[in-house]
């Protein structure tokens, strides 16, 4: 008891003083004269949390049986096999009715989510599914809304003719950085693909003459409707939009809806093809390597062309959702892909349970929807992003919805009564 208590003094006494420069020191602005006054409410609040659980820690482990009785609960009755589709299909009716009665702020919400749903499931093959830790994911975005930018202006390409070339510059850069670095395993790998992030972004950086360095790129196109654009007046003579077309009256709520309904065929694309994939041999593949490389090159499989194929088209996925986002933005620079895009991303598959998509998807648009809607508390919003993975790792560490895997019960072995 005593050294509990002494522990959980030093903790909360820690916690109190990596909490002081974030929440107990607060920038007053008055006029040109800048001070900083201390609130140390907030601080003595978070030292009484850390405190209390960390004291209740160890009788709570002791009561449940944690650390000594493994119960086996009985599996959930799942639904038929039937309802799935169905379930799938009032899903996706409900995501496309619904910017129809929504806010256009809500729309916009949503429209960024799915783009974190894009890059969680790319970045969920190469880390759930393939098991390779990659902290330089974001690279693999910025290439694809560079290449959307760079090649509609310099080449005027509209965005469905860029797309699968942006798809196509981001596996190469993928496969590019697999050949020499996919060999490693585990933290050196992720140190290498950390280092190729930042790698890209000061490129973006230094290059003023191809990208415009800090400065970024600007009067991106949008996406059209079969060469209708969503604009008050078309760009180019001769050219139509789309109410003038339909004879409607112009709203800029048409704009935000199109690029919702777009991002939403994009993610539903995206799932059917991962979800043909798993079911593949290459998918097979990656589960293998992920659960042992050893085991895997046993069975005559190449690890490093697995890893490749993961790794390429985890980056195409990235493409695909980086193209989205700079003709959503109209504007990019090398500030839009920093590591902590990538942080956001790995913590959304780590969130939703690595290797399942409902799980990522639920956690793309738990850490993008609810951080816009609760905007009281966005100077607190990294301090609670941390306090949230650490809580889940603590208590639920395989994720919000972890995957499930296929099992194979055999029928109890009966009885004989009479030899």
């Amino acid at each position: 008891m005593p050294r509990r208590f002494s522990e959980a003094v030093l903790v909360a006494l820690l916690a109190g003083l990596l909490t002081v420069p974030i929440l107990g020191i607060h920038i007053q602005v008055d006029g040109i004269e800048v001070s900083l006054r201390g609130n140390p409410m907030p601080v003595l609040l978070s030292m009484a949390v850390v405190f209390l659980a960390h004291w209740f820690q160890v009788p709570l482990k002791a009561v449940s049986g944690w650390t000594h009785v493994t119960r086996r609960l009985p599996r959930p009755a799942r639904p038929p096999a039937g309802y799935r589709p169905i379930l799938a299909g009032l899903v996706i009716l409900a995501a496309v009715v619904w910017p129809f009665t929504a806010s256009r702020g809500s729309i916009d919400i949503a429209t960024l989510a799915l783009i974190y749903v894009m890059l969680g499931l790319g970045l969920n093959v190469v880390v759930g599914f393939a098991g390779l830790l990659d902290l330089g994911y974001v690279a693999f975005y910025a290439v694809g809304a560079y290449g959307y930018a760079l090649l509609s202006l310099h080449f005027g390409l509209s965005f469905w003719e860029c797309l699968p070339l942006c798809v196509l510059m981001a596996a190469t850069t993928g496969c590019l950085l697999g050949f020499p670095v996919l060999r490693l395993r585990g933290d050196y790998l992720a140190i290498v693909t950390l280092g190729f992030g930042e790698i890209i972004r000061l490129l973006l950086n230094n290059l003023d003459t191809l990208t415009g360095g800090p400065d970024g790129i600007g009067n991106i196109p949008k996406p059209t409707l079969f060469g209708l654009e969503f604009a008050r007046r078309p760009s180019t003579e001769g050219g139509s939009t789309f109410h003038q077309f339909f004879g409607l009256d112009y709203s800029g709520t048409d704009t935000v809806i199109f690029l919702y309904l777009v991002a939403l065929v994009m993610t539903l694309l995206i799932l059917y093809v991962i979800n043909r994939l798993i079911r593949m041999p290459v998918g097979r593949a990656w589960e293998a390597l992920r659960e042992d490389e050893i085991a895997c090159r046993s069975l005559g499989l190449n690890p490093t062309t697995i890893k490749l194929s993961a790794f390429g088209f985890g980056a195409s996925t990235a493409g695909f959702a980086g193209a989205f986002f700079a003709a959503r933005q109209g504007f990019i620079n090398p500030e839009s892909f920093t590591f902590i895009e990538s942080a956001i991303v790995l913590a959304i598959v780590v969130l939703g349970g690595m290797g399942s998509q409902v799980g990522v998807i639920l956690a793309a648009i738990a850490l993008t929807a609810l951080p816009e809607l609760a905007r009281r508390f966005a100077e607190y919003r990294m301090l609670i992003f941390g306090l949230v993975l650490v809580l889940m790792m603590i208590w639920r560490p395989q994720g919000l919805l972890p995957a499930t895997r296929p099992r194979l019960e055999l029928p109890a072995r009966a009885e004989v009564a009479n030899e």
